[in-house]
């Protein structure tokens, strides 16, 4: 079976690099839509080397590694990497005008993120996801959250959002022909958040926020320049090589999706994205509600995390005071740094005559203690490689092997 990727962005290559690495398919076709420098060696040369990684042949061997990637050709833009066929397709931008029928593509990941819109017609000027299948695919893995961008639509029943060894069970082959591997942040999230719910309970977590402190993606600007008309946050324009520059995401909606008793939780997301290329870190802040002889504590938390990365390996647990660059490459969803989680347990006191005045009794005390732990929990992710990647890659093995 070959394996389609639509863009050759961060997500894409990198998922290039995963897949040769792993030889689940036989052939991988890589569609940019455009040329690349100079022809199809300067590719190469791009796809060999990389600024945070390191070399192709280096993740694959170790630094006594031969030459990976042989055969070009220009005129059929193919070449063989590591043993991988390999073809480039370099004149459609438009997924429905991607060549995936004439290759035998069945199954397209795509890495644009440029179509995020589920309910948007293929035949749409600048292009839109179900393209893909009127090109020839019958399925597509989508690297982002899925975005709706007409009020009042809802999302088309073949449509999923899944993380894997979170939700994917709940992937139907026959019934979900568009699949979302969510986002590395609510990747890394859903897994500080699962092992809590499973131990201590949906209904004892009072409330939550987090904070991921992000590294930089290629949709920041490396120096200043002036915003497009209309523009609404002039800070997306800033330097981020320069600055710590606040920003949004969309890990609190998404979240939901892939575990829906978050919908029922107060929960607030928030990001600040920092001058490096990869290695991030949520920033995970809990309200839970104590029973009076069990307080939980620092040491019941690490617990249930330490417990659960035994029996899960997206799930890491470390106490070896990790730094951003120390998880590059770190095949886990998350790695939870025990030794940085705190907690503070104290009676908040609640003034029952500003919820609800009738449920008191006559002359009845208004005032009511609850015991309330707060916790603090720090997860470390790569965004790129290590964490993102892999995880969309055994998504996209496990819709193949649903596929045959």
């Amino acid at each position: 079976m070959k394996l389609g990727i639509n863009g050759l962005g961060r997500i894409g290559k990198l998922s290039l690099w995963h897949h040769v690495s792993r030889k689940h398919f036989t052939g991988i076709v890589v569609n940019i839509g455009r040329e690349v420098g100079c022809g199809l060696e300067d590719l190469a040369s791009m796809l060999e080397k990389d600024s945070t990684y390191g070399r192709l042949g280096a993740y694959l061997y170790g630094h006594k590694c031969p030459q990976v990637i042989e055969e070009l050709n220009e005129k059929d833009g193919t070449m063989v990497v590591d043993g991988i066929p390999v073809t480039i397709l370099r004149s459609a931008r438009n997924p429905k005008d991607i060549a995936w029928h004439e290759n035998d593509v069945k199954l397209v990941v795509d890495t644009t993120g440029g179509f995020t819109d589920p309910t948007a017609d293929p035949d749409a000027n600048r292009g839109a996801l179900r393209g893909h299948m009127q090109a020839g695919a019958e399925k597509v893995v989508l690297s982002a959250p899925f975005k709706i961008k007409s009020k009042g639509l809802e999302m088309p029943e073949d449509v999923i959002t899944t993380v894997m060894g979170i939700n994917d069970e709940m992937y139907d082959p026959s019934l979900h022909s568009l699949i979302s591997a969510a986002s590395c942040t609510t990747t890394c999230l859903s897994y500080m958040i699962k092992p809590l719910m499973e131990k201590i309970g949906a209904d004892k977590i009072l409330s939550a926020s987090m904070v991921t402190v992000h590294a930089a993606t290629g949709s920041q600007q490396v120096l200043d320049r002036l915003p497009q008309a209309g523009a609404v946050d002039l800070r997306k324009n800033r330097s981020i090589l320069n600055n710590i520059i606040l920003t949004t995401t969309g890990a609190a909606k998404a979240l939901a999706l892939v575990i829906p008793e978050m919908a029922s939780i107060g929960f607030m997301a928030e990001s600040v994205r920092i001058p490096t290329s990869s290695g991030s870190l949520i920033i995970l802040v809990l309200n839970l509600q104590d029973e009076n002889d069990y307080p939980i504590k620092r040491t019941v938390i690490n617990d249930i995390y330490r417990d659960f990365a035994g029996e899960c390996t997206y799930l890491q647990f470390t106490e070896k005071h990790n730094v951003s660059s120390d998880i590059l490459g770190a095949p886990a969803a998350t790695v939870i740094e025990g030794s940085e989680t705190h907690t503070r347990t104290a009676a908040i006191q609640v003034n029952l005559e500003h919820v609800k005045a009738d449920c008191l009794a006559p002359g009845a005390d208004p005032i009511l203690n609850v015991p309330v732990t707060q916790a603090v929990v720090y997860g470390w992710y790569d965004n790129e490689l290590g964490s993102y990647t892999n995880m969309l890659g055994d998504l996209t093995v496990k819709v193949a092997g649903e596929m045959l």
